[in-house]
This record gives C-alpha cells, sequence and structure tokens, in this order.
C-alpha cells in the first residue's frame, strides 16, 4: 500500500494507478456457473486497459472505501450466467460463496494474440477482492500508464527509483521488484511466437521429406513391377519423355490426393477446435493455395527420381524382364 500511496502522491511521467489483486474461482448465478478470474482493482484501470463500460456503470471510490460488494463483468461471463437479451444490471451472482452485485457490463473485447478471452473477467474494488474473497494485505501488482508512449522509459525509471527509495535499497542492492512493460511483453511474445513458428516449420519440412520419401518408394515400386509395359510402350513408339511424364503425372496425383485430404481434416480440425475449447480459429485462404502448389511440387521432386529411371530403360530388357 506504501507503494501506491507513493506513486500516486510523487508520479510525473505516470497518468493513472491502479493496484492489482487477483482471484480465479467459480461464479454462480441460479443454476448456471462457468469459471473466471476477478481482478480487483481501482476505477483508473479501465482508462489503464482502454475499457469501455457498455451497459451501467464502473464502481466508485466510495465504494473502495467501503469495500462494497459490487463487481463489473465482461460479456462472456454475462452469456455463460444469464444467456442472452437479459439485462444483469442490479443483478445478485456469488464468486466462491461471495455474493457481489453487478453495477456494468464491460464492452466486448474478444481474444488476445495469445488466444485467451478478454471477456472471461469481472473487476472489483481492490478493497473488495482483498478483503472479502482473497483475504490478503498486499497487492499482487500495480498497473501504471505512462504520460506518453514516449515518456514510458522515463516513467520507468521514476517508478524504479521511487521503490528503491520506499524499500530502502542500497546502491549497490538488486531490485526487490519487477517493472514490466508493453513493448517488453510485446517483445517477448514475439520471440515465443518466433520459436514456435522455427518448430513448427521444421516439423513440418520432416513431414514433407517423410512423405516424398514415400511417394518415390511407391513409384520405384510400380516402375519395377510395370517394367513389361514400360517395354512395351518404346518399342510401340513412346519416348522416353513420355514415359518419364506418365510417371510424373502419376506421383502429382498421389501426392495433390494427400494434400486435399490434409487440408479438408485442417479445416475441419479448425471448425472443431472452436467450440470444443473455445478457442479463436481460422484458415487463411493463402494457406490452402500454398499447401496446394507444395503438394506439387512434392510429387514432381520426388517422382523424378522414378520417372527418370523409367524413362532410360532398355525397351528390348524391359519386355524380356519377368
Amino acid at each position: 500500500m506504501a507503494d501506491y500511496q507513493r506513486i500516486l502522491s510523487e508520479k510525473k511521467f505516470v497518468t493513472k494507478v491502479s493496484p492489482e489483486v487477483t482471484s480465479s474461482g467459480q461464479v454462480i448465478y441460479g443454476n448456471n456457473n462457468t469459471n473466471t478470474t476477478i481482478y480487483g482493482e481501482s476505477p483508473d484501470y479501465l482508462d489503464i486497459k482502454q475499457w469501455d463500460i457498455q451497459e451501467g456503470e464502473c464502481f466508485t471510490e466510495e465504494d473502495i472505501k467501503k469495500a462494497a460488494k459490487v463487481v463489473v463483468v465482461g460479456k462472456t461471463v454475462v452469456d455463460e450466467l444469464f444467456g442472452e437479451g437479459v439485462d444483469p444490471i442490479g443483478k445478485t451472482i456469488r464468486f466462491k460463496s461471495i455474493p457481489v452485485r453487478i453495477v456494468g457490463v464491460l464492452k466486448s473485447k474478444g481474444y488476445n494474440s495469445w488466444g485467451m478471452d478478454q471477456d472471461n473477467v469481472m473487476i472489483a474494488p481492490y478493497t473488495t477482492v482483498m478483503k472479502r474473497i482473497a483475504a490478503q494485505t498486499f497487492f499482487s501488482s500495480i498497473v501504471c500508464s505512462a504520460v506518453t508512449e514516449e515518456l514510458s522509459d522515463a516513467a520507468i525509471e521514476e517508478l524504479t527509483q521511487m521503490l528503491r527509495d520506499n524499500h530502502k535499497l542500497k546502491d549497490d542492492a538488486d531490485d526487490d521488484f519487477t517493472i514490466r512493460s508493453q513493448a517488453e511483453m510485446m517483445d517477448t511474445m514475439s520471440s515465443t511466437m518466433d520459436t514456435v513458428t522455427i518448430i513448427l516449420v521444421v516439423a513440418a519440412a520432416f513431414s514433407l521429406l517423410v512423405a516424398g520419401i514415400g511417394i518415390m518408394n511407391i513409384m520405384l515400386v510400380s516402375v519395377t513391377e510395370r517394367t513389361k509395359e514400360i517395354g512395351l510402350r518404346m518399342a510401340v513408339g513412346a519416348t522416353g519423355a513420355v514415359i518419364s511424364l506418365q510417371f510424373l503425372i502419376e506421383s502429382v496425383i498421389i501426392s495433390v490426393t494427400g494434400g486435399l485430404l490434409g487440408i479438408l481434416v485442417g479445416c475441419s480440425a479448425s471448425a472443431f477446435v472452436v467450440p470444443m475449447f473455445n478457442m479463436p480459429s481460422s484458415v487463411p485462404a493463402w494457406s490452402i493455395y500454398v499447401s496446394f502448389l507444395v503438394c506439387v511440387f512434392i510429387g514432381v521432386l520426388f517422382g523424378y527420381i522414378p520417372a527418370q529411371k523409367a524413362a532410360n530403360m532398355d525397351p528390348i530388357e524391359a519386355i524380356r524382364h519377368e
């Protein structure tokens, strides 16, 4: 609390400040229930997160002083507890057996880049969560917003100095707190996504390599079993290029057929994930086109060796083959 009070009284490069206490659990209304997270905040939190109230209003500083049992809820919580077309304002729900009254509904934000539902949330006065739900006397964190994006580093430096003074840390002592900026979090997320992308690309490359080798083996067996047929075709005038083209077309057909089945399974799985796991999913059109072209390329690449083997056969030796 002392850190929060000092930031409020001495801030220069910070505009809004909100202490934060969180707790996860089940929220219940009548026979309906859902799991969510309740955030204990100050009214400034909505401005910091750029969250708008769609219905009702936000709790007030008076509610914070009284640790009032009021809450602002997200759209997902409303849909899960009340269904469509029901006005939740003024209704009392229970979170971990604690009754709280809904005073506002947040405007929907949808899913974030991590696939998390931002509307599955409840926001209450931080004193209410601390005293009535989490039963703790300290904050989990303090959320701040800088005056401008360009002054974020200055705000971090200002906050660092305030907290070090408040915690009475010596000059050579390490910080006993952590300050994270949005830019740092975005860099971390970007780095993580890059790593995941590399892993997926490597896995896909190995899958294509194994698939290509499989196609090549199938076509080599086909060439061996049809040696006499190849000899007869050459004997009646078929050129090596025609024989090669025949086996390349067969290889591409096998590859493209597998690709089309893969696209069908992928699109079906994507449609299945949304209702089953409540996760956002989409299949961009370009990925289907690229997949199809890759299948054609794999078919030509790994069908080339069997096709050349067939094209380079001696017609007489091929006809004699048993």
